[in-house]
């Protein structure tokens, strides 16, 4: 692919891109925004950029309008008029503020096989009705802007979540909104503020009126609804409730339309879940993928912080949730990260000790590793010796870290990170195990597995196979299909009367509590070995 030198707000870096799309909206992918406020349009004049090296198109009308001739001449150009389609060095001279948000990778997005909606932005003119769809994780909040007449999507944002500094797992969080009434409303004020920032992003950023905002769908867990909505989150606590529903009461929607700042007569719906821990973003990925139409049997595996897990046996939906913990979304590892521009998603074999390669998301220098990459590390080591079965190092002098890469001192794996990838893989490997013998099916009957999450879009099968995260089948059989919840929420958005089909999902769907199932602690301390599942 391409690359683009960028350098702005006191930063160097490069950026590999698919040629398509406009320049500014390659830079929104980053962390080194530009400047805008009509969504990409050239209406505004504010995205202007220094071309220093490389060809592209010529200036257009809107170019011609807001720069002088001398600028142009110069090299000027509005990123949002540009559309590359190879190397070259750029320097951004009106940077935007920076922000805990930015635009969401296309190919990070699941584009459902149910109904064909759009691949791609749109920067045309928007009706006066539009709608968000929004993904509540426990790590990032994801949202997409759709035009609700004409059923296209216009931009999207992702960022982290605020209540992440009351724990970066749900259960922390839960257990923090029951010291007090005055933690719980804080933890719910957090959530909500972060959804309110995401909506000021978008609409301060495309130009859009927020006033025009008519519906909001949410998805998300179960914890982290009850926590949004501050109400039943104590009975998380109970183990009685882990495979129940769990009512979110009702949420006063005039003070949230406030809050964000939309129409005050917008319709906010916060879709309900399963049970316990197994929330309406796992049923929304059922919907997405279509996985339930046909008699095939199926799972599906939504990695994150709190992984949910589904297995679809041809007439009913077995599902469960995996404490995953911090380790897939690259948080809590020593040189983790989430899956950001800089961060390593890719490990290779080098030619000798501390000489890996990688490959990072964007390009940039590698800056940490995101889930993906812990996966592939961690085979490395286990195929170089370097690490046993145990998870342990083989040397006493790795007991306090390994710099794999030659040249990023800075970038280690520690015995503590392995041990967090093991406890989350033996998880998941034990909800696998459990829904199968629910079920009755056999491993070797699964006809499709869909692997969700940004971690499922850059997660090597082979690898994740060899650890134990993922079942022994052949690779065609494998789906890397990305943010399902959250096209699942789209759905429920832009066509509502698939809410039906959501409910049909939902009322043939089984919960299964592994801390219930029969020999669930040994079953969890076989799948903590880093060897291929034995199912």
């Amino acid at each position: 692919m391409p690359v683009i030198n960028v350098t702005g707000l006191n930063k160097k870096f490069s950026i590999s891109y698919q040629p398509g799309i406009s320049l500014r909206d390659i830079l929104d992918l980053t962390e080194c925004r530009v400047r805008s406020a009509c969504r990409g349009t050239g209406s505004c004049g504010l995205c202007r950029v220094l071309i220093e090296d490389g060809s592209v198109n010529d200036p257009t009308q809107q170019e011609n309008i807001y720069l002088s001739k001398k600028s142009i001449n110069k090299g000027v150009r509005l990123a949002c008029q540009v559309f590359p389609s190879q190397d070259m060095s750029i320097q951004i001279e009106n940077p935007a503020p920076q922000s805990n948000w930015r635009s969401i990778d296309l190919n990070d997005l699941f584009h459902s096989p149910v109904i064909p909606h759009q691949s791609s932005y749109q920067n045309k003119s928007s009706s006066q009705s539009m709608g968000l769809a929004i993904d509540l994780g426990t790590t990032h909040i994801n949202l997409t802007l759709w035009d609700l007449v004409e059923k296209r999507r216009l931009t999207s944002r992702t960022g982290l979540n605020l209540q992440c500094i009351f724990g970066a797992d749900v259960m922390t969080r839960i257990m923090a909104a029951t010291q007090s009434p005055e933690q719980a409303s804080e933890i719910c004020k957090l959530a909500l503020d972060s959804i309110s920032q995401g909506i000021f992003d978008i609409c301060s950023r495309e130009g859009i009126d927020s006033f025009k905002i008519q519906s909001i769908v949410i998805v998300g867990n179960t914890p982290e609804m009850t926590l949004l909505t501050n109400h039943n989150y104590e009975l998380l606590t109970q183990p009685r409730y882990w495979t129940s529903q769990i009512d979110y009461g009702r949420i006063d929607s005039l003070k949230w339309c406030e809050l964000f700042n939309i129409s005050q007569n917008a319709d906010i719906q916060i879709c309900n879940p399963l049970g316990g821990f197994v929330g309406s973003d796992l049923l929304a990925g059922v919907l997405s993928t279509n996985m339930t139409a046909d008699s095939k049997p199926g799972l599906l595996i939504d990695f994150g912080t709190n992984t949910e897990i589904a297995l679809w046996d041809g007439s009913k939906l077995w599902v469960t949730s995996a404490a995953g913990g911090p380790a897939f979304e690259g948080c809590g590892m020593t040189s983790g990260m989430s899956a950001l521009p800089g961060a390593i998603y890719q490990v290779e074999n080098g030619n000798a000790l501390r000489n890996f390669k990688c490959k990072t998301i964007s390009n940039k220098e590698p800056e940490g590793i995101c889930g993906s990459g812990f996966v592939d590390l961690i085979a490395q080591l286990l195929k170089a010796n370097i690490v046993n079965e145990k998870g342990k190092f083989q040397s006493e002098n790795m007991q306090n870290g390994f710099a794999f890469l030659k040249d990023c001192q800075h970038i280690t794996i520690h015995s503590k990170d392995i041990d967090l990838f093991q406890r989350a893989k033996a998880a998941i490997g034990t909800g696998i195990k459990c829904l199968l013998a629910s079920s009755g099916i056999p491993l070797h009957s699964l006809e499709n597995i869909f692997i969700c999450g940004v971690f499922g879009r850059y997660v090597n099968i082979d690898n994740a196979q060899k650890l134990g995260l993922l079942p022994h089948l052949h690779e065609s059989k494998f789906h890397l299909c990305g943010n399902t919840a959250l096209a699942g929420c789209e759905l429920l958005l832009v066509y509502p009367k698939i809410m039906k089909q959501f409910n049909f999902i939902r009322d043939n769907s089984h919960v299964i509590s592994m801390s219930n199932f029969p020999d669930f602690e040994s079953i969890f301390l076989e799948n903590l070995f880093l060897c291929p599942m034995e199912v």
